[in-house]
């Protein structure tokens, strides 16, 4: 009886470690040892990085843990006119251009501005969003495309068409080497020149793209198809446009999260890999509390979301299951905002120890890590 009785109390002891590891979350493992990295401002100028994607390949000028960010605003710091890519190496701690696409590129529908749809590939390649302005101002925006460059920075091939308007959030990707499925959001459909106060318009969605990927040739489509739609978007005159910004992927696939800015929530998307309609507006896992105008977002080692705040400093973390917002971590305390860091967070990502997080300060034009 002792035997089992024993065995009882450590099944109730792991038990009650596995709830306490549960609840504490990932956000509170990140400590205060925080390192501005590198300026993210290239020779070119461009300023406001968006996009922050980690390298898991060596190939061409990418090495293995290399983080590359892109840049949404041109010197002159109007919006949608960043053509440019750094990438800095964590070993070497150099920072060097990556790429610089040209404004006009044939191709995409507007010109060039990069936003924060972008993955590099296991085949090498960068798929990169570009959601172009030529005033600064969503009143001369461009549909945009996605951008195909090989693991040197060159050019390789454009992907527009009538489903792709503004691609804009984070870009979620399944990567099977010969093959990709991406989850992108496009934002820009119906909007016209921001105003004082502009509405928001119902048209985003989120769009999955099928590729097929030849050895030593860029990415095929093979198909698309719309996923989600019906979701907010608004023109701004201060953040160029205001969409659904982060998606991530459960750790099985079977859900895609995607954060809905404007009605300050997180929505689910079931079976995004094969289902062949549109979930409209989604399923909602959770709205307000610790969210103040969520944009980007990953997936934690264990299973959480990370969704950084567009009108405060802080990443929140949520259990996608239960709803719950387990934490929330300043990330950002610059008071010259109110609140303090608002506006200054875009891109997130992992480092290659899952330990730690790369995040920018678009402010401040910086790439920063957080253990």
């Amino acid at each position: 009886m002792k035997k089992y009785a024993l065995l009882a109390v450590l099944a109730a002891f792991s038990v009650n470690v596995a709830r306490a590891d549960e609840s504490e979350g990932f956000l509170k493992t990140i400590h205060h040892n925080t390192s501005t990295l590198t300026t993210t401002v290239p020779g070119n100028g461009d300023q406001n990085p968006y996009a922050i994607v980690v390298s898991p390949i060596s190939l061409g000028w990418i090495k293995p843990g290399d983080v590359l960010v892109d840049n949404f605003n041109n010197a002159k710091n109007l919006q949608g006119t960043g053509t440019t890519i750094i990438d800095y190496n964590p070993s070497t701690k150099k920072t060097s251009l990556f790429a610089q696409v040209p404004s006009d590129l044939k191709g995409c529908p507007g010109g060039v501005g990069l936003s924060t749809a972008m993955t590099i590939l296991k085949s090498g390649w960068v798929i990169v969003g570009s959601t172009p302005s030529k005033d600064g101002t969503t009143a001369t925006k461009g549909d945009g495309c996605l951008i195909v460059l090989d693991a040197n920075g060159n050019v390789a091939s454009t992907i527009a068409g009538p489903n792709i308007n503004d691609p804009w959030g984070d870009m979620a990707v399944i990567d099977n080497g010969n093959t990709a499925t991406l989850f992108v959001s496009n934002s820009g459909f119906g909007l016209g020149a921001p105003k004082k106060s502009s509405p928001n318009v119902n048209k985003a969605t989120v769009l999955r793209i099928e590729l097929e990927i030849p050895a030593g040739k860029p990415p095929i489509v093979k198909s698309q198809t719309v996923i989600a739609d019906g979701l907010p978007e608004r023109a701004d005159n201060a953040v160029f446009l205001i969409g659904p910004t982060g998606l991530a992927l459960s750790n099985d696939q079977s859900t895609l999260y995607v954060s809905d800015a404007l009605n300050n929530r997180i929505i689910a998307i079931e079976n995004p890999t094969t289902r062949q309609d549109s979930a409209g507006n989604g399923r909602e896992i959770t709205k307000n509390g610790l969210l103040h105008q969520p944009l980007a977002m990953i997936t934690a080692p264990n299973g959480n979301l990370l969704v950084t705040n567009g009108l405060d400093g802080k990443a929140v973390e949520v259990n996608p299951v239960s709803g719950k917002q387990v934490s929330a971590k300043w990330l950002d305390q610059n008071y010259a905002q109110m609140p303090p860091g608002s506006g200054d967070l875009f891109g997130i990502a992992l480092d290659p120890s899952g330990h730690g997080l790369y995040y920018v300060e678009d402010d401040v034009n910086t790439l920063v890590s957080s253990q």
